[in-house]
């Protein structure tokens, strides 16, 4: 499924096609080497991180990191940063549009993301997401107690985790209502009282030949015809992570407040940003 539309200013279909797929392959090789080159090491790092250290990881998110900054300078995009992430313990919730919000968050923070189950099986995506530490969940009642457990463990080791409400991606240009079942995690009794959720939005700036929507990845769109039209564009856009005031659980009454209060911060930054 493409971004593309024929309109006034766009190349000529058959001249997009052969010289977009030139430069993906031109951004691609040096991204996909950076990629799964830097993913070895981080492998043969964890093999003494982990008995040193257990849960936590002194060292590799700094590969994580590393690699995540790096990605934008190969595919061509401005990527900028606003606000301060939090330093304490906390997680943050973030909008969801696309693949790309993975180097971004992971560039600016060193994050643990939590994911659905089925991601784990995804090639490519799948392996990098479980090599750098990503928390996997279904979305099943009946794991619910051993997802807190889970949740606990890691916040409690100093893991900074990163939720995507909305549960999907998006166009980009929206928000969707957050799902409010994970942020009942946030209020368990060893949490509660010291937890902040950081909300952070994600805005993308579509290349000025493309229309707005161009970054945004969702619904049935294909992976790898988003990739390439992405690494193919001629022209590339910018992404800007806005980081917001941490919100304190133990200032709201329940999930659903502190949900909204995460959504409504979120919604409003990227409104701003697209009016």
């Amino acid at each position: 499924m493409s971004t593309w539309e024929s309109d006034e200013g766009y190349p000529e279909p058959e001249k997009l096609r052969v010289l977009g797929v030139v430069r993906a392959l031109l951004r691609g090789i040096p991204l996909a080497v950076l990629v799964f080159g830097c993913l070895g090491l981080l492998l043969l790092v964890r093999i003494v991180e982990r008995p040193l250290f257990g849960l936590r990881r002194p060292w590799t998110p700094f590969i994580t990191q590393f690699v995540c900054r790096n990605a934008f300078r190969f595919i061509g995009m401005s990527f900028h940063v606003t606000g301060t992430p939090i330093r304490e313990r906390g997680a943050i919730v973030a909008n969801h549009s696309s693949w790309l919000d993975i180097f971004a968050l992971n560039a600016a923070q060193q994050v643990y993301f939590v994911s659905k189950a089925e991601v784990a099986n995804w090639p490519g995506i799948g392996w990098l997401a479980r090599a750098t530490g990503t928390v996997f969940i279904r979305r099943d009642r009946r794991e619910a107690r051993a997802q807190k457990k889970l949740f606990e463990d890691r916040l409690l080791a100093g893991h900074q985790l990163l939720f995507f409400p909305e549960g999907t991606s998006s166009d980009s240009l929206r928000v969707l209502p957050f799902k409010t079942t994970l942020f009942e995690s946030f209020f368990e009794p060893k949490l509660k009282e010291f937890m902040l959720i950081q909300p952070v939005t994600v805005y993308y700036q579509a290349p000025k030949a493309a229309e707005p929507r161009f970054y945004g990845w969702w619904g049935d769109m294909d992976f790898g015809t988003h990739l390439i039209a992405t690494l193919g564009a001629a022209q590339q856009g910018r992404v800007e992570v806005v980081y917001h005031t941490p919100l304190r659980v133990s200032d709201f009454a329940n999930r659903k407040a502190l949900a909204m209060a995460s959504e409504v911060k979120i919604r409003n930054a990227l409104v701003d940003r697209i009016s």
